[in-house]
């Protein structure tokens, strides 16, 4: 150890990510943690015999052969069991009765676009071709691996020569929003299809991305649950010497002459270091532990103007029954949309954990449907207990309805029933609004560049995914890695990876 001392607020992945770091170049560091448990959004729950993961969907480049693989293995996550899943998700439209699958298979998936949907042919040629090429390069890992702070000539040239062939892919029309790009397809189970892959706000590229990274065989799921990942980065953590203290609720940061020299917890305690690493919500940071001394206009504007992911209302049932024949994910297109709050909603997203025996007993299965939702509806709902818990069970019995459609018989079999709203991921997080993955991807922030540091003051770093122009998994981990390499470079060390 060099004797330099780093404290870093939350102990999610971007956290515990950035203790790892910390640890490898000599840094003794200490992590503080409002929750009992890591992980922070990559969340599970018991509910009786079963487990509930409200967290990571899935995993992208957690196979050797992409550069964002040995940054998982940097930090242990590569002790994890994966397992492959050929299928994305089955899209299932109501109205019609049509379905499709979206498989790694693109030569099947071609023909499948082109069987039902034979108007569209311009567009499928597109999005196939598109998806063929991304799927014969490493873009997984594009700008993860050191900070654009850092990034000089070479790692520019290099970074445009790993991309040859793709660049007409991030420009034109593949650089607008999947919505706007939708708009001429004919068949509305297509445009709708396209516009949910990911999000109807990402540009098109994104969504080519993730065609690819499915066709390349590089997504797949965790057997043990979200916990269990947080869970190998906290273990490798602690083999490198790092503390994490839980229930320690950090209320402010502490400065001295515009230098960040530690915390207050809510107890009172104060604990100095060399360094502070926020891996918290980034507007709890900047204006609560902060008081909003250190921000500048752009700064400003981003927290006025940019709109988190939109926060979710998250259904789990235990069931018992088996969903052998089902893929793990589905996409259903609502004959007739399901009300929450104002909001008129007609894609229901539902997750079964049929891949893994780890979240229900013999026989039985976990099957969670997913809605987007509203903050503002359930935060002033929240206010009132009685109306909040009402409305949690009368959506629950409507979406059991609806489930009905497509399993009957479920609602005779579910032996568990647990409802998070976006105040329960608040409630855990802090995460601004409940949001789910910080800054979605756009057309407008996939490419920003956002520092680590804040103006006029020094020693302090924020890590995580309001740190990144876009959230996930990989954005959290990379984040932390990217903050060490600013503190290795501005005390002339070299940076180290193991």
């Amino acid at each position: 150890m060099n004797g330099k001392t780093i404290i870093i607020i939350g102990a999610g992945l971007a956290g515990l990510s950035t203790g790892c770091y910390a640890q490898m170049n000599g840094y003794q560091s200490q992590i503080f943690e409002q929750h009992s448990e890591p992980g922070g959004l990559a969340a599970c729950w018991k509910r009786k015999e079963y487990l509930i993961d409200g967290g990571i969907h899935f995993m992208m480049g957690y196979k050797p052969g992409v550069a964002i693989y040995d940054v998982l293995r940097e930090v242990g996550a590569d002790r994890v069991h994966y397992i492959d899943t050929p299928v994305y998700t089955q899209f299932i439209d109501e109205a019609s009765g049509r379905t499709l699958e979206v498989t790694s298979d693109l030569d099947k998936l071609d023909n499948d676009f082109r069987t039902l949907f034979p108007e569209d042919k311009k567009f499928i040629k597109e999005i196939i071709s598109g998806a063929r090429a991304v799927s014969k390069k490493d873009i997984s890992s594009m700008g993860f691996e050191k900070p654009a702070e850092l990034m000089g000539l070479r790692d520019k040239i290099g970074m445009t020569g790993s991309m040859l062939g793709l660049m007409k892919y991030f420009m034109g029309k593949y650089a607008k929003p999947v919505r706007q790009y939708a708009e001429k397809i004919h068949d509305l189970m297509f445009r709708d299809i396209l516009m949910n892959l990911f999000s109807p706000d990402a540009p098109v590229w994104f969504t080519l991305m993730v065609l690819g990274i499915v066709a390349a065989g590089q997504l797949g799921l965790i057997e043990d649950g979200s916990q269990e990942f947080a869970r190998s980065i906290e273990r490798h953590y602690a083999e490198l010497e790092g503390k994490v203290t839980y229930r320690a609720n950090v209320e402010e940061i502490l400065v001295e002459n515009d230098q960040a020299v530690g915390v207050r917890l809510e107890d009172g305690s104060a604990h100095r270091s060399d360094y502070v690493i926020s891996a918290a919500d980034g507007y709890h940071t900047l204006y609560e532990l902060l008081a909003g001394r250190y921000v500048n206009e752009e700064i400003e504007k981003r927290y006025r103007t940019w709109k988190p992911s939109p926060p979710i209302v998250l259904f789990s049932f235990g069931v018992a029954q088996e969903f052998k024949k089902d893929p793990w994910l589905k996409m259903i297109k609502l004959e007739k949309p399901i009300t929450i709050g104002n909001r008129e909603i007609d894609i229901m997203t539902v997750r079964i954990f049929n891949y893994s025996s780890k979240f229900a007993p013999p026989g039985k299965t976990v099957i969670q449907p997913t809605f987007e939702t509203d903050w503002n509806y359930w935060f002033e709902l929240r206010k009132d207990k009685q109306k909040y818990d009402a409305e949690k069970q009368r959506l629950a019995a409507e979406v059991l309805e609806r489930l009905e459609k497509h399993y009957p018989g479920i609602k005779s079999k579910v032996e568990v029933t647990d409802i998070a709203t976006p105040h329960t991921y608040w409630r855990y997080t802090r995460n601004r609004e409940g949001s789910i993955m910080g800054w979605p991807p756009s057309a407008e922030t996939m490419f920003a560049q956002i520092e680590k540091t804040l103006p006029g003051l020094t020693n302090f770093y924020m890590a995580g995914q309001w740190s990144m122009s876009t959230g996930g998994v990989l954005s959290s981990i990379s984040s932390g890695r990217h903050v060490i390499q600013l503190i290795c470079h501005k005390e002339g060390k070299r940076f180290r990876n193991i």
